[in-house]
């Protein structure tokens, strides 16, 4: 590609950015290292219109970068649930730590300092430089990938290293020096208005004249897909265990793995419920078996069977440490739940 085809390229986009562009998303409002960082790593994976009523709580909860540090993990993790992806929440934590301990509270203004911190890659240092400092810095996240595989017809997996290097390559001949955050936002935008997944809406594409894609009536082959892998399937039982406030004995998770430091039911098998509360001392009740629910991770799907036991007693030696956690189901507790799980409490209500 010539430089001039490449400022032709990014002066086109520009151009409509200016017309057909988003301006009023409430991070584009004020937008400061801190809220474009939150916004991007909350919009990993996930839309927009989902996205923004977690924001603007998270927000009123942490508006700056030391309440997010000063801030407990599980209240950061109860702001987080229902929005999935957690370990994001939990990088967001540790990266704030690390930003008011090693940098003053203020956001390194290199894109190698920014990628250095906790689940910062190196898109997402690009859009934080670039939409909130103005350096110039490409991006590739997954509205990009799709605008430029289809309109230079690269073919692959964009995760594939070969094609992703060749994304990079050409994200950073595209990018101007000049208005580089509406650059970086208009293409962001392109490919969720207008370059989707789906029905892409070729008529009002600017780029529409040099997309290769449409010259060649190939648009659905772009991006190419993932390899297909069959998803196994593992099952467990959870044991929704009250006591006579009709309260649930929660478990927090460890640090680490699926739904990390995340409160949740106990586990194991249907018919193990003797061994729920291993060393603990609870009259239990008859099992009543509950209607079985599928969640879906991204590497298997997990078959739950609730089982629902009341707890005759209500022991104090249980829940007088992080490990466990007697939950009103009134969720006034302040604490992150696994999707399931607030989903399940959440029913016994109702």
């Amino acid at each position: 590609m010539t430089e001039q085809e490449a400022v032709t390229f990014a002066r086109t986009v520009l151009d409509w950015f200016a017309d057909n562009g988003r301006k009023e998303l409430p991070w584009q409002v004020d937008p400061t290292p801190y809220r474009v960082w939150v916004s991007e790593i909350m919009l990993q994976q996930t839309q927009v219109q989902t996205v923004i009523p977690y924001y603007q709580r998270f927000m009123d909860r942490f508006p700056s970068v030391n309440d997010l540090a000063s801030a407990p993990q599980d209240q950061v993790l109860h702001l987080w649930t229902g929005l999935g992806y957690y370990a994001r929440a939990r990088n967001l934590h540790k990266a704030a730590h690390q930003i008011t301990a090693e940098h003053n509270a203020a956001f390194p203004a290199d894109i190698e300092t920014l990628e250095s911190l906790p689940g910062i890659g190196r898109s997402t240092a690009g859009a934080i430089a670039a939409l909130s400092m103005g350096i110039r810095a490409p991006i590739l996240d997954g509205n990009v990938k799709r605008v430029l595989t289809r309109c230079f017809a690269i073919a692959g997996w964009p995760e594939q290293a070969k094609v992703k290097s060749q994304l990079w390559d050409l994200a950073e001949s595209l990018t101007p020096h000049k208005q580089v955050a509406d650059y970086t936002q208009a293409m962001m935008d392109l490919g969720a208005t207008v370059c989707t997944r789906s029905r892409p809406d070729c008529e009002h594409c600017p780029l529409s004249q040099q997309c290769l894609a449409k010259a060649r009536n190939e648009i659905t082959l772009y991006p190419g897909k993932k390899p297909k892998k069959t998803l196994p399937t593992k099952t467990i039982a959870m044991y929704i265990l009250q006591d006579g406030d009709g309260n649930v004995l929660l478990e927090k998770r460890p640090p680490s793995g699926i739904w990390g430091s995340l409160y949740s039911l106990p586990e194991g098998q249907v018919d193990d419920k003797e061994a729920v509360l291993a060393n603990q001392a609870y009259p239990l009740s008859k099992a009543k078996e509950l209607r079985p629910i599928r969640h879906t991770f991204s590497h298997y799907h997990l078959d739950i069977t609730p089982v629902k036991l009341t707890a005759r007693n209500r022991y104090p030696n249980v829940a007088e440490n992080d490990r466990w956690l007697w939950y009103p189901l009134d969720h006034s507790q302040q604490v992150g739940l696994a999707a399931p799980v607030k989903k399940l409490l959440t029913s016994l209500t109702n």
